[in-house]
Parts: C-alpha cells; sequence; structure tokens
C-alpha cells in the first residue's frame, strides 16, 4: 500500500471489514479533528479485502454494524478498528508519545536518594537501554509504568504523590490561583479575611520544584509552600 492511501481493518465476530483511506485524514478522524468522513475516504465502498477488491456483501454488513450504509459502517471501522500507519506516520507517532512518556516520568518520579526529580534528559538516555517498544495507540500513563519498572535497576525512581501546604498573601493571591491549581489537586483552601489564600496542594513529587519556581515567579517570592510531613 503507498503513502497515499492506508487501509482500516475492523473484526467482529467472523466478518473482517476493511476500508481504503487517506492516511493522515484517518488519523485526524479517530482523533476527533476532523467529522466529515467523505474527506477521508478514498471510496465509498467496504471490503473484505481492500488489496483485492472484494467487497463485503450487504447481509454481512447488516449482521455486524446493523445497517447496509457504508458511511455508518465506515464510521465504527475508523472509530473502533485499526489503521495501518504509513511508515512517516508511525515515526512521529512514536517520537512524540516518547517525548510525552518521558515528560511524563520525570515529573511523576523522584531519585529515592535524593527525592528529587530525574532531568527528562537521563530518563530518555535509560530508556534507550532497555529497548521498549512503544505503542503509538496505548496511552503515557499505561506506557510509563510498565516503563519505570524496567528502568528501576539502572535508574533507581519511585512514583510519589506529596502534600504540599501553600500561603499567598493578598496582592498576588488571585493572580497566583491559577497557576498553583494547575500543579496538582486541592485537597483544602481557604479565602481569608485579608484577601490572602492558603490550600493544600497534592502533587507529585516531581513536580515540588517547577512548582516552587513557578509560585515565586508570579508572586515574585512572596508565597511560602513546604512539604508536609
Amino acid at each position: 500500500m503507498s503513502d497515499r492511501y492506508t487501509i482500516a481493518r475492523f473484526t467482529k465476530d467472523d466478518g473482517h471489514f476493511e476500508l481504503l483511506v487517506k492516511p493522515d485524514k484517518a488519523l485526524q478522524y479517530r482523533m476527533g479533528k476532523i467529522s466529515a468522513i467523505s474527506e477521508v475516504l478514498a471510496a465509498e465502498t467496504i471490503f473484505s479485502d481492500a488489496s483485492k477488491g472484494t467487497k463485503v456483501s450487504e447481509e454481512s454488513l447488516l449482521k455486524a454494524f446493523g445497517t447496509v450504509e457504508p458511511l455508518k459502517a465506515a464510521d465504527i471501522i475508523l472509530r473502533k478498528g485499526t489503521i495501518q500507519l504509513t511508515t512517516d506516520q508511525r515515526r512521529k507517532m512514536i517520537e512524540d508519545k516518547r517525548k510525552q512518556i518521558t515528560a511524563f516520568i520525570s515529573r511523576q518520579c523522584v531519585d529515592p536518594r535524593t527525592n528529587l526529580p530525574h532531568p527528562p534528559l537521563r530518563v530518555e538516555q535509560a530508556m534507550g537501554q532497555i529497548h521498549y517498544s512503544i505503542d503509538p495507540f496505548r496511552t503515557v500513563e499505561e506506557q510509563a509504568k510498565e516503563i519505570v519498572k524496567m528502568l528501576r535497576p539502572i535508574l533507581p525512581m519511585k512514583m510519589e504523590q506529596v502534600s504540599v501546604e501553600v500561603y499567598v498573601p493578598s496582592d498576588c493571591a488571585a493572580k497566583a490561583y491559577g497557576a498553583i491549581k494547575g500543579f496538582g489537586t486541592l485537597k483544602r483552601e481557604e479565602w481569608r479575611g485579608d484577601g490572602s489564600w492558603y490550600g493544600v496542594l497534592e502533587m507529585p513529587a516531581g513536580l515540588y520544584g517547577p512548582f516552587l519556581d513557578k509560585i515565586g515567579e508570579t508572586t515574585r517570592g512572596k508565597a511560602e509552600a513546604k512539604i508536609l510531613s
């Protein structure tokens, strides 16, 4: 199959269904970036074998999809089936997913010897030693947890949440509030009578350092924060 067209596949019970699709458009449709299925299909035909041009019978369509309308069946195939990627698509998606996983591990994990996060470059270099096959369609969190288990013998790490107590004075509380919420889950908060703000925020241990930098910048060093023991 050329890079101009690729195949989307779906199997249900004993039926096998294929579409001939435009690869970039098919991925955009799968991710909800476009809604017009006509932009995706190279042909409004459901095949049992697209490479041979073998069409599926209306009886098979009705049994598998509850309709004989090709576009309705095509929507299900694109959303629930598998899309054959071009070489460039797969390479780009894997690289993007690798960067997301690296960032996730750096945020979520700390070195148990120092309780500091591992820099993304260190995580990336360690990942190069374990030869983990990244799946572009599986979630970042799911794969990151598997990778962490494989990395521990060569890069000590633990996934840990910390509770951080924060106080922001009245003259910068409103400005800092949005930035604070973006780092974790608020467990407690209190707007005080003088306009100041107090809260307890739960976050990945690896985000504590960046959190201090951010609120220090936002409040010009006026905020106070500490990890609760």
